[in-house]
């Protein structure tokens, strides 16, 4: 019978001591290779244990006092982390987080009680909207604030010096070869470096970096480059944080957007491992680090935090196709900007015997204000809130009534075959592009659809 854990007295006594796993269906050449799962801890990432260690130095030295408030920018994680620690204890806690983070990770920290403020994405370090610039100045501005700032903070990198570090050396009995960690604030790395540098100095740091940081390259050639863009969230950076001490560093893999998210959405469907993009990332340099060897060795990444945070994008096929990820063939058609076709099931639709209750709720389930109304392959009409309202206020049977009895049946379509200026006057309009091939619907194209299709194919 394996060990179980004895009941706790606190979640946050559930922080490390998290499972490590060997993959097995993927080719990794003459190695081993093995994923810790740090989604396993209590806020579903590996930032718990950060969060618990800078807060505690932070109470021990007197930084934070009773009634304070906790301050962080942050990818999302580090603020859960935070939020799971310093909530309970009376702390108000602030969180400044860019624009690119998913739904779920800004829902799940309002839902705790965090105050979520969001910042551009598009600024680098220096511009007052840069989220590290802004939580620093909220700190200075609100009394009795603690700046987290994980990024400078020593208690980060202890946090896996003493906690992390040794876990895995216990787990693999003192012999790796190679760990892969990513940088977003530098303490994975700084720490599991500095603790595998004392005890096992075979072991090699290996840095999985998104194409566009700065980080990789900068291993590479030592030159630091201007920074890209990359839809991972929570690693890579514009910048080498205080944290981050890229001496360690043995080799270092520049993984693109795509290659990661591929490799994340594999682990699930291959190991059963529900992984967020930056631990595709990890996984994915793991695996060209194991292949390009030529003698057995053992080596290990992280699975960084749950992929339940990235189901609207890493699992979503319509935001990959949004963000150019998806790796379709282009017709030359206007079937490019379909990014939810009516076939493949990802258009919301209703049939015209649908109750008005229903259409409004397939809307708001999608976040969407109109949907087509749809009779086997055929497209009869469109409905949209104002028409479900306008139905409501008619009297009849309200909620109960029929989609049929107020869609709109005199419909503008356009054949897949148009030209993109066709889509312009229907849009001037206020209405969606409705987009047929032989009278068959495949689909809707709205401004947003048309706006990203230049975005990536001008």
């Amino acid at each position: 019978m394996s060990e179980l854990r004895k009941p706790a007295r606190s979640v946050l006594d559930l922080i490390g001591s998290t499972p490590l796993v060997e993959l097995t269906t993927f080719d990794t050449g003459p190695c081993r290779l093995f994923v810790k799962l740090e989604s396993n801890n209590p806020g579903g990432s590996i930032k718990d244990r950060v969060a618990r260690s800078m807060i505690a130095a932070a109470e021990a030295d007197g930084r934070l006092k009773p009634g304070g408030t906790i301050i962080e920018a942050t990818a999302g994680n580090t603020g859960l982390g935070l939020a799971q620690v310093g909530l309970p204890r009376g702390y108000r806690v602030i969180l400044v987080v860019p624009d690119k983070m998913s739904r779920e990770k800004v829902g799940h920290l309002r839902a705790m009680g965090a105050e979520v403020r969001t910042t551009r994405s598009d600024v680098g370090k220096g511009h007052p909207d840069y989220y590290q610039d802004m939580a620093e100045r909220l700190a200075a501005e609100i009394p009795g604030a603690f700046y987290a700032n994980q990024f400078a903070n020593p208690a980060n990198p202890r946090a896996h010096q003493t906690t992390t570090g040794p876990e895995l050396f216990e787990q693999l009995d003192g012999d790796i070869d190679a760990v892969v960690v990513g940088v977003g604030s530098g303490g994975t790395l700084t720490g599991l470096g500095r603790y595998f540098r004392e005890v096992s100095p075979k072991t090699k740091m290996i840095l999985a970096d998104p194409a566009g940081s700065v980080l990789a390259p900068l291993v590479k050639t030592g030159e630091l480059i201007e920074a890209g863009s990359w839809a991972v969230e929570g690693i890579g950076e514009d910048f080498v944080p205080p944290n981050c001490d890229l001496s360690l560093v043995a080799d270092a893999y520049t993984i693109t957007d795509g290659e990661a998210i591929s490799t994340a959405r594999q682990l699930l469907t291959r190991e059963g491992i529900l992984a967020g993009s930056s631990s595709g990332t990890l996984l994915a340099a793991a695996l060209r680090y194991c292949r390009a060897q030529t003698t057995p060795q053992r080596v290990v990444t992280l699975v960084c935090d749950t992929g339940s945070k990235y189901l609207s994008k890493v699992y979503d096929d319509g935001w990959l196709a949004e963000q150019g990820l998806a790796g379709r063939e282009l017709n030359g058609d206007l079937s490019d900007l379909i990014l939810r076709s009516h076939s493949s099931g990802m258009t919301v639709t209703v049939r015209p015997d649908d109750t008005l209750a229903t259409a409004y709720k397939r809307m708001r389930t999608a976040d969407v204000s109109q949907v087509p109304v749809v009779d086997g392959e055929r497209l009869v009409g469109i409905v949209d809130e104002s028409d479900i309202l306008g139905g409501l206020d008619a009297g009849g049977k309200g909620f109960r009534d029929t989609v049929a009895s107020v869609m709109v049946r005199d419909l503008h379509t356009l054949d897949v075959t148009e030209k993109l200026d066709a889509l312009l006057p229907i849009f001037d309009r206020g209405e969606v592009a409705l987009i047929l091939s032989e009278g068959e619907f495949l689909g809707l194209i709205t401004r947003v659809d048309l706006i990203n299709h230049l975005r990536l194919h001008s």
